[in-house]
């Protein structure tokens, strides 16, 4: 059991944050699969035109519609759509 928690403490202290999918990760493991993340933003866009964005208010037309940018998805939970190493706020 001490032994256990001695890992866990030794892998805290070695994690990074990554700024792209937030998750803790250990840098001696980090592949180029290890992250999922979305390359752009969760955005509203009109149906009418498709070029102004915008925040959706309460009184907006239902053909305004939420999505990820990237690739289409519109739950704002979806998983990434591209997988890539992590990257911690450390790196620039």
């Amino acid at each position: 059991m001490e032994n256990e928690k001695e890992k866990e403490k030794q892998w805290m202290s070695n994690s990074k944050v990554c700024k792209r999918c937030k998750q803790n990760y250990d840098p001696s493991s980090n592949t180029s699969t290890s992250c999922r993340f979305h390359t752009s933003f969760f955005v509203c866009r009109r149906h009418d035109d498709q070029k102004r964005y915008y925040e959706l208010g309460p009184d907006d037309p239902p053909y305004a519609a939420k999505f990820y940018d990237c690739c289409g998805a519109e739950d704002p939970e979806a998983s990434g759509c591209t997988t890539n190493f992590h990257v911690s706020y450390d790196e620039d």
